[in-house]
């Protein structure tokens, strides 16, 4: 295969844990007196926590606030979070995902995760994936949020592979972004509509096979 490896955001790629993050973020939000829908849930794919934070507090009307006070309120929200994800199970696989990362590996194909969320040794525990991928670059290993490329190089770094012979997999219009930056083929995970700069878009990876990877 042209493809030597396989990258794969975690959140609404592998699983969908963006109903957590809403359920968080609107607790969150309406403490502080305003708030938080759906569609600004769908704003924040693939945003960092503290940018996430910023947007939610600039669409409450909320300024002023030191760094200090920020970072309790983000920590507060993961808190809430975490508990949520600490109940998850591997049912919550998204369909398909576990069989095609199996038939990527089974191809020769190296596989790493690429993820802006600090929890994800948790969710992927939670899942029992973790034996799946050959390197895991999340949160708590990069400071540079998408749509800037550093989690995918960093991935590819780590799985001794060029970047020109990976492949992302993404749901984010800033990770799709983060990918053809860093030089990396792209598969959309959603809406061509929403993911046009990806090269392929699939609903789910049960709509893919690794066979395609090679058409990219």
């Amino acid at each position: 295969m042209k493809i030597k490896a396989c990258i794969f955001d975690l959140d609404g790629v592998l699983v969908d844990t963006a109903v957590y993050h809403y359920k968080a973020w609107k607790r969150l939000a309406n403490e502080l007196g305003f708030d938080f829908t759906e569609h600004q849930n769908e704003q924040l794919k693939g945003v960092s926590r503290m940018a996430s934070l910023d947007l939610i507090l600039g669409w409450g009307g909320i300024k002023g606030m030191s760094n200090e006070q920020k970072i309790e309120l983000a920590d507060r929200k993961n808190t809430w979070y975490t508990e949520m994800i600490g109940a998850m199970t591997p049912s919550e696989i998204l369909p398909g995902a576990r069989d095609f990362v199996i038939a990527c590996r089974n191809a020769g194909l190296k596989t790493a995760i690429g993820s802006a969320s600090k929890n994800t040794p948790t969710i992927l525990q939670k899942l029992d994936l973790q034996s799946l991928f050959n390197a895991v670059i999340d949160g708590n290993s990069v400071s540079a949020p998408k749509p800037d490329p550093e989690v995918f190089l960093k991935g590819a770094e780590a799985l001794g592979v060029s970047p020109a012979d990976c492949v992302v997999f993404e749901d984010a219009v800033a990770g799709i972004e983060a990918a053809v930056n860093g030089g990396m083929k792209t598969v959309g995970i959603g809406s061509p509509e929403v993911l046009t700069k990806a090269e392929k878009v699939v609903s789910g990876l049960d709509k893919i096979t690794v066979v395609e990877l090679d058409t990219l």
